[in-house]
């Protein structure tokens, strides 16, 4: 379903989510099954990723925003073994299928939430396409982070989206935090991130969607864990930042909502011809008259 939205109003660049999909999310306890790394689970995934979901996905893309990516010559060097990439997160049905065609033709698993493998009918399917959906426990974590381990002996590319919540067609990036950089610290893996972009197209109104890889980024393990887990965040963040300057087209405006608070006392100061200071003393005068 096309997002309709032309202003969004947000308070929270953490924590507000804006995906039009309402999902109840099932429980991802210590008894979820992340899929194992027996040859049969191998082949399943092989006939749902590649044969199955790859081509409409690849259509998808192709068809609906003209996708290409920019840059993913720097990936060569590094796909004879594991690393995490990183993206922005502004697009519910193309988020999903993105990292596919960066890292190919390696394999990718995303770090997801539970709503993407609590899907009526096709939540199950969810985890053979290389959905890691994140614990609701300690004892579950244990099972997620022993998953994440073997993914990474395979070789599979991890992607991550730091942002974590969705804004459709927003045009910035988000600030985000470091926890997610404790994973290539901890498995001494290369880091990548790619940035999706939207540009205007001349005969449409659906923009085109161009994704710009860059990397690859190293922790400095002369550093403690926490500071190598920042410094990658901040080299990540700062390309990111400079790819989304190259945004041409902006669908959604979202808009904070204390600068609309703060706007409309500046109209109503003025009219009156008083300051918010001046009200406050004028308050007070009014309460030390009453006693």
């Amino acid at each position: 379903m096309a997002d309709e939205r032309k202003i969004i109003y947000y308070t929270d660049e953490l924590n507000d989510e804006f995906s039009t999909m309402k999902i109840t999310p099932i429980p991802i306890d210590e008894h979820y099954d992340y899929g194992s790394n027996s040859f049969w689970w191998w082949c399943k995934r092989f006939f749902f990723y590649r044969v199955f979901a790859m081509p409409i996905a690849w259509c998808y893309l192709k068809l609906k925003y003209r996708h290409k990516i920019v840059n993913r010559a720097v990936m060569k060097p590094y796909r004879k073994g594991a690393y995490f990439i990183f993206g922005n997160h502004t697009n519910i049905l193309c988020d999903p299928l993105v990292p596919t065609f960066v890292c190919l033709p390696k394999g990718v698993f995303v770090v997801v939430h539970p709503n993407n493998v609590s899907i009526p009918h096709i939540g199950q399917k969810m985890r053979l396409l290389g959905a890691l959906p994140l614990p609701d426990n300690f004892a579950a974590t244990k099972n997620f982070m022993r998953t994440m381990g073997m993914r990474v002996e395979s070789k599979s590319a991890i992607c991550i989206y730091p942002e974590a919540h969705i804004w459709p067609f927003y045009t910035k990036i988000r600030p985000f935090g470091d926890a997610a950089f404790k994973y290539p610290v901890q498995y001494k893996t290369p880091v990548f991130c790619f940035t999706n972009v939207y540009q205007k197209r001349r005969f449409s109104k659906t923009p085109r969607m161009l994704t710009y890889v860059d990397g690859p980024f190293f922790a400095d393990e002369t550093l403690s864990s926490k500071e190598q887990r920042k410094v990658l965040r901040d080299a990540v963040y700062e390309k990111m930042c400079g790819r989304a300057r190259l945004n041409t087209v902006e669908l959604i405006q979202y808009v904070r909502k204390d600068t609309i608070a703060t706007g409309a006392t500046t109209v109503a100061s003025a009219m009156t011809g008083t300051t918010g200071a001046d009200t406050t003393s004028e308050e007070k005068a009014c309460e030390g008259e009453r006693k």
